[in-house]
């Protein structure tokens, strides 16, 4: 609740006593409905891995995204680098809902790679390139997805 109210806050950038109350009524009201409906849970909002993830695993998936984005624009300019479009299957090491959707949207984050399927045990990924592809199944990304998820 307290960081919904810091967020109208910001946006509303007005600070009159009765736009205050208002805001935190309206964020109140908001964060009963979310925990009457039952929208708030750890599978909803994973703050138990914002610590791993704050400082281990988002700088190095920004530094993958970064060397991913660097060869895709060299292969657009270069046209003597390939392109081998490729659809690839493998299996996740992750257990968890949670553990599959943060590898799952990992790799379509990273530019020339984009997750097709997901099954319990089973994604199919298209990749810009035949080497992209075969760097998926057993991947330092699964590894860290599933130490992220809690099985390393």
């Amino acid at each position: 609740m307290v960081g919904l109210y810091a967020f109208w806050l910001l946006l509303s950038g007005m600070y009159t006593p009765f736009l205050l109350a208002a805001g935190a009524g309206c964020s109140l009201a908001i964060y009963l409905l979310a925990r009457r409906m039952r929208l708030l849970d750890r599978e909803g909002y994973p703050l138990h891995l914002l610590g791993k993830a704050l400082f281990s695993y988002w700088p190095w998936l920004g530094g993958e995204i970064l060397k991913s984005a660097w060869d895709v624009s060299r292969r657009i300019v270069d046209p003597r680098l390939p392109i081998s479009p490729t659809l690839v299957e493998f299996t996740p090491t992750q257990r968890t809902d949670l553990g599959l959707v943060i590898h799952a949207n990992s790799i379509t984050l990273t530019p020339g790679t984009i997750t097709v399927e997901v099954e319990p045990g089973r994604f199919l990924v298209h990749a810009l390139t035949a080497e992209g592809a075969a760097g998926l199944a057993g991947s330092e990304m699964d590894r860290r997805c599933s130490e992220l998820e809690g099985q390393s």
